[in-house]
């Protein structure tokens, strides 16, 4: 093992809970072991997910948020009896492992509640929510410390928690900490004073106007953190351990507006002055750890980081929290394993804190500790599979109800958290399998259908492996994108898979091969206007085409506003011209990526002109129309058409011959890996 690793392998302990080394698999929402949108049961499929991890020298792992109350009918966790009946021999096997494992507790959502918009009519209207009740109590899922606006469902308040709610929840933190006590679970983990959730919203003056013991003063504010941990201690001793998630820095500046790195605001949250005064506090009540990072639901992406926000965005604040403590302090956020190593070296830190890396990668700390860096499949921070619920103005929670349901699998891993659906088996019988194009859905069905046995050929009509993916991480902030197409190109070395390079197929009959699998891609939509012959399309800007300082680009989906960023970034002038009613409308796109990009804009001051249509590109200007009818002359050394791309594949399916990525339907990474393991897995 390299030596600048060698600090996370060291041991340490929580309370009197002894942790072989310092790296923590941190919650993800989907991962709990009691099931997530359904009745509460032990959930196989997560628990599988974490022996897989165990086996592979994670030293603690904190399953995804156990509501108290069930989501789907209401019924209280510790009324589970079978739930805990099954974790107690669970328990026993992972400790077979070496590893430990904490049960990640929450009081709620309030406000933060992701509420599918389907199910909007129900938080509005009582009777709507009083005839579903018996099933998804919407009013009470989202019952927040006042009545505050949803973060999810414009121009809907929710109500306020009665003071007998939160007596039942307390109780309830204590009966099921018990009950996890007594099936050998290493400790408890409250949920959360962190991320802008219940407990987080009662200790925020932003989200709490209350006038009891709850609301108004310091103390009052954190009263309910503090007696959850005086029950749980109550009820299982003093020396069980109880952790707390933890956001040293709300990094929020209203309600839906978030704080980007390096601007100068004004804190609504949690400030640095109140979160150390907070931490010391809360140490002092009964806590034993801190799983800390930074953030609210409102300034999303400093808890769910996109590629967008620095690696180890979170540490400078955690490390400031960690000097006023006399517990373990473990940091997440695109924490990098040098730098983690070295903080904790420094005492800054004493645990380094990942969660969707070990969704990508469930042994990439094995391999980290085998020098097997390059065999790591990264995390590209995307949330297309681990958590893609999506929001733009006037919708909701737009992710379709089954993304929802099973959150936490992951875009470049089917095998993750989809109960066996996607398992490797080898072909009863082997064939020749033909690839045309090397992109990234040519390459994993190339390599998936390597693992099983065939013998597979990629033809690539250019010089180099990666497709447009290579346009795609053309960006400065796409370091992990470039890293994943690296990945890809190794991965195909080592199988010994044939490339055939600068071979362009036209004809499927010049193939000898028993199966032909076509990963062509799609090709860019053009503007049928006056000038439009003038545009550069997206893709010829990130393979390098200069571009003036004024940049004009039509098309404010994800491709357009990743252009206007990394223009931006350049010293460039960007102007986005939308004809929808918000950037990134986008059913797949998480919030915390979608909510960077449009904060970002809006702290530049990178001018967007919202339902809006060009009409003509004349010379060094754009003429548009904006959403009142008043046509605009924007100025424009160059103008970047993203307006979307149509499927390109050479011919149509049939029994021998399968289509995939884009070729087949325009999408993310997630439907171009899932669909070409879907067709690999039936050659």
């Amino acid at each position: 093992m390299d030596k600048k690793y060698q600090a996370l392998f060291t041991s340490w302990k929580i309370g009197n809970v002894e942790i072989k080394n310092r790296i923590v698999l941190c919650p993800m929402g989907g991962t709990s072991l009691f099931g997530w949108m359904e009745p509460h049961h032990f959930d196989q499929d997560a628990a599988d997910f974490f022996m897989d991890v165990a086996k592979n020298n994670v030293g603690l792992i904190i399953p995804g948020i156990a509501p108290l109350k069930n989501l789907i009918g209401g019924q209280w966790l510790y009324k589970s009896k079978k739930s805990f009946k099954k974790l107690k021999p669970y328990m026993e096997e992972i400790h077979k492992t070496g590893a430990k494992l904490f049960i990640q507790l929450t009081a709620g959502f309030g406000r933060s509640f992701s509420i599918p918009n389907a199910m909007v009519p129900m938080l509005k209207h009582k009777v709507l929510n009083a005839l579903v009740k018996p099933i998804f109590d919407v009013r009470y899922l989202c019952a927040s410390p006042s009545k505050l606006p949803s973060r999810w469902a414009e121009g809907v308040l929710t109500r306020a928690v009665t003071k007998k709610e939160i007596e039942k929840m307390i109780d309830a933190f204590a009966k099921t900490a018990k009950l996890c006590k007594e099936a050998g679970v290493d400790g408890v983990e409250v949920h959360a004073v962190h991320e802008g959730y219940l407990l987080d919203q009662f200790t925020t003056k932003y989200t709490n106007f209350r006038t009891d013991e709850y609301g108004g003063s310091f103390e009052n504010r954190y009263r309910f953190a503090v007696e959850v941990v005086k029950a749980i201690k109550a009820a299982c001793g003093q020396d069980y351990p109880v952790s707390l998630r933890y956001s040293a820095v709300s990094k929020t500046k209203g309600f839906c507006q978030g704080a980007i790195p390096g601007e100068e605001y004004t804190e609504v949250g949690r400030d640095m002055e109140e979160s150390l005064k907070a931490a010391k506090y809360l140490q002092d009540a009964g806590y034993d750890m801190f799983d800390s990072d930074n953030g609210t639901y409102d300034a999303w992406y400093w808890a769910h980081p996109p590629e967008y926000m620095p690696q180890n965005c979170n540490l400078k604040d955690v490390s400031e929290v960690k000097k006023v403590l006399d517990i373990p302090v473990v940091c997440a956020g695109r924490m990098e394993p040098d730098v983690a190593a070295k903080a904790i070296e420094n005492g800054e830190i004493d645990a380094m804190g990942v969660a969707r890396q070990f969704l990508a990668d469930h042994a990439w700390v094995t391999k980290l500790k085998e020098e097997r860096l390059e065999d790591i499949m990264p995390c590209i921070c995307c949330h297309n599979g681990c958590f893609p619920i999506s929001h733009y103005k006037g919708v909701a929670n737009a992710g379709a109800l089954s993304d929802t349901k099973h959150m936490s699998r992951c875009a470049i891993n089917p095998l993750t958290m989809q109960n066996h659906k996607y398992d490797i088996v080898p072909a009863k019988k082997q064939k020749t399998v033909a690839v045309i194009g090397g992109g990234v859905g040519g390459m994993e069905t190339a390599r998936i259908a390597t693992l099983r046995g065939h013998k597979v050929t990629i033809y690539e009509k250019t010089d180099r492996l990666g497709g447009v993916f290579i346009a795609a991480s053309a960006p400065s902030f796409k370091e992990k994108d470039r890293q994943l197409i690296d990945w890809y190109r190794r991965q195909i070395e080592k199988l010994n898979i044939d490339v055939k390079y600068n071979t362009e197929i036209k004809d499927l009959s010049s193939l000898k091969a028993d199966e032909i699998v076509i990963a062509t891609g799609a090709k860019p939509k053009t503007l049928p206007l006056k000038g439009g012959e003038n545009c550069i399309e997206a893709c010829e800007y990130l393979y390098g085409r200069e571009v003036g300082e004024n940049v004009v680009i039509i098309g404010g989906g994800l491709s357009g506003c990743e252009i206007a960023y990394d223009l931006f970034l350049k010293g460039k002038k960007p102007v986005i011209v939308e004809a929808k009613n918000d950037l990134m409308v986008s059913n797949s796109l998480c919030l915390a990526n979608s909510s960077y990009l449009r904060d970002y804009f809006v702290y530049k001051k990178v001018p967007v002109y919202l339902e809006s249509k060009v009409l003509e590109i004349a010379g060094d200007k754009v003429l548009i129309q904006d959403k009142d009818g008043k046509n605009i002359e924007l100025k424009a050394d160059s103008v970047i058409s993203a307006i979307g791309y149509n499927p390109s594949p050479i011919a149509k399916p049939s029994k021998h011959v399968h289509i995939v990525g884009d070729a087949l339907s325009v999408g993310n990474l997630r439907t171009v890996v899932w669909r070409a393991w879907e067709v690999a897995e039936k050659i």
